[in-house]
């Protein structure tokens, strides 16, 4: 393949976002250095407003895993992409409706906390470890395989990219913390969209407009968006995407603690719900450029497809490769969408760096030193930074050693999310549930996604499910071009044809439902949690929903939890207790000595905020 090597102006522009970036978290270093505390170096200081974090989180969540594979996907398989725009709708409905409230009055800094007040803390460490070895991973092939794909395209340094990306993501987030991330967040999510703009722009004026490459995507069946098969083996139809797609991204952003953590800086609950509904709609813009880029892609290539034609080794090379015969004339734009690929890479290392030194420090440092100074908490959560940092980088260099396995790891944040999600919602939505149910619910989900994952990676799904949409080489200059024909499979056992064909989108939703199914039926053996012994605040009333016209069933499903015999604050003022094991939210926010109302709520807004975190001191 012939390699476009990148010009001054290419890295100009690159190395322009390197800059800018280090520079935010040079300037919060600053500007907050006066406030060392280790909640202002984690959580902001609890003050942050919804614009900016709206920013981050989308920036946050559209790696450059996205900015190269799903124009790649749309090209290969069609539009129907666009149909995660359901998925993202029920995920932030749930995450700010379910999710948030309970965090956000809870007062915790590490969504792990929760399992620790709602069931024990073996269950809270099990947690807290799968968090944090799945992040690991996964962020060292989210540093890797974008690297890869622009190296082997435009001849940009490999290992350059890698240790640039490692060491900027953790100088910045080592130096300013939480703020820092944010507001480079906010800027990389600027440089995402510019990028993409940029190639719609041009890539449709080239094609001879936004109508001509409709038709030709239509003329190539790419615009056949529903598909209502309801076969769970097919890889994408509308109930693949709108319902596995919920449960997928509602396990790796619902109860995800970088997003948690973001929502629970906000000043108010209401701040961090806009934060949410704002990012939604940076979520939709997204994913709306990056399907149309994919069918611009294909209007370019429809006569000459480069990877089947052997120019490119790989579906992720596509849209590298159709940048850089873009803007061949054109130095300077192709490092913009260079930098705007590696943007989505930054704000995802650094997000993932903060939230594994708070769930670190938050989960095991400060349980083992309750007594640390602001002082010291605060070099130690920067060290913690610092080393994961490391690890990540690190990580990124041994996936360069996994080959094929590389897919495997990108496939292992959805896999442990699934059961996570099942695992929260053992703790918010059943009363009943105790520690066994939520232990023994985990084990069963990691399980159950497991097994279904590695199966298919040992046995792939038939081609008839997962095999790519026509594309064609005739206009491609005569070469020792390959045609791509369906693998020959080995004898498979009978599994390998039902279970391990389902589509991957389904992962999460297995890991969700075997989770809380074992988790129910564990509880019922073992014998069900007492509702009394349950702090309100931790458990959402949902089923009041499905409920309303007897209040004896509401009572029968809430297991003796008194969410109706007044507010939450009366709740609290009556004498409910907090069960064993829940002194860090004593100590932070709930103090009984201070318990005139719920911390922060304003009865006339009827909106919680987090001005009583900052006034209560610890013991």
């Amino acid at each position: 393949m012939e390699v476009k090597n990148f010009e001054v102006w290419d890295y100009v522009v690159f190395a322009a976002l390197f800059v800018i970036s280090s520079g935010i978290g040079v300037f919060f270093a600053i500007r907050e250095r006066k406030k060392a505390t280790s909640r202002e170096f984690l959580v902001g200081g609890r003050q942050m407003t919804f614009g900016p974090v709206a920013l981050s989180l989308t920036a946050s969540f559209m790696s450059a895993v996205t900015v190269l594979g799903t124009p790649a996907e749309v090209y290969r398989f069609g539009a129907s992409f666009i149909l995660f725009f359901i998925a993202y709708a029920f995920v932030i409905i749930f995450t700010s409706e379910l999710f948030l409230p309970v965090f956000y009055r809870s007062g915790i800094t590490s969504t792990y906390e929760y399992l620790q007040l709602r069931f024990n803390k073996p269950v809270r460490y099990a947690a807290t470890v799968i968090y944090i070895l799945q992040t690991i991973l996964y962020t060292g092939v989210v540093v890797y395989a974008p690297a890869l794909a622009l190296n082997q395209v435009t001849g940009f340094d490999l290992w350059g990219s890698v240790f640039a990306t490692g060491i900027v993501c953790t100088f910045y987030c080592t130096l300013g913390g939480l703020k820092a991330v944010v507001w480079t967040d906010a800027f990389q999510m600027v440089v995402m969209t510019v990028g993409f703009l940029t190639v719609l722009i041009q890539g449709s004026a080239n094609a001879g407009g936004l109508h001509n490459v409709l038709e030709q995507s239509a003329n190539g069946s790419r615009l056949n968006i529903f598909d209502f098969d309801v076969d769970p083996l097919r890889r994408h139809t509308f109930w693949t995407i709108s319902v596995g797609g919920t449960f997928t991204w509602l396990g790796i952003y619902g109860v995800n603690q970088s997003t948690i953590q973001r929502c629970i800086s906000c000043k108010t609950e209401k701040h961090a719900k806009l934060a949410l509904y704002f990012n939604l709609l940076g979520l939709w813009v997204i994913l709306a450029c990056a399907v149309f880029s994919g069918l611009i892609m294909y209007s370019h290539f429809k006569d000459c497809d480069p990877w089947t034609s052997g120019i490119i080794s790989a579906p992720d090379q596509l849209m590298p490769y159709f940048v850089m015969e873009l803007f061949a004339t054109m130095p300077g734009l192709p490092g913009l969408f260079v930098a705007c690929a590696f943007s989505g890479t930054l704000s995802t290392v650094a997000a993932s760096i903060n939230a594994l030194a708070t769930v670190t420090f938050e989960d095991f440092v400060k349980s083992c030193f309750p007594h640390l100074s602001d002082k010291l908490s605060t070099w130690i959560s920067k060290g913690l930074c610092l080393l994961f940092g490391v690890l990540c980088t690190s990580m990124a260099v041994a996936a360069s050693l996994l080959g094929s396995v590389v897919q495997a790891a990108l496939s292992i944040h959805g896999m442990c999310g699934g059961p996570m999600l099942g695992l929260f919602s053992l703790g918010i939505l059943f009363p009943f549930v105790n520690w066994k149910g939520a232990l023994g619910g985990l084990l069963t989900g990691i399980i159950l996604s497991f097994w279904v994952a590695i199966g298919a990676l040992i046995y792939p799904a038939p081609t008839s499910k997962t095999w790519p949409l026509p594309l064609s080489t005739d206009q491609c200059v005569p070469s020792n071009v390959t045609e791509s024909v369906p693998p020959l499979l080995s004898s498979r056992p009978a599994i390998a044809e039902t279970w391990y064909a389902l589509s991957y989108l389904y992962y999460s939703a297995v890991g969700c439902l075997g989770c809380v199914a074992a988790g129910v039926i564990i509880s019922f053996v073992t014998g069900h949690q007492k509702g009394k012994d349950i702090q309100p605040l931790l458990i959402r009333p949902v089923c009041n929903l499905f409920c309303f016209w007897s209040k004896k069933y509401k009572t029968l499903c809430w297991c003796g939890v008194q969410h109706d015999s007044g507010t939450e604050q009366e709740n609290l003022e009556n004498g409910t207790t907090w069960k064993q094991g829940a002194e860090s939210v004593l100590r932070n926010s709930l103090r009984r000595e201070s318990l005139a109302h719920v911390p922060g709520y304003d009865p006339k807004d009827k909106n919680y905020d987090n001005m009583a975190f900052e006034k209560i001191t610890h013991f």
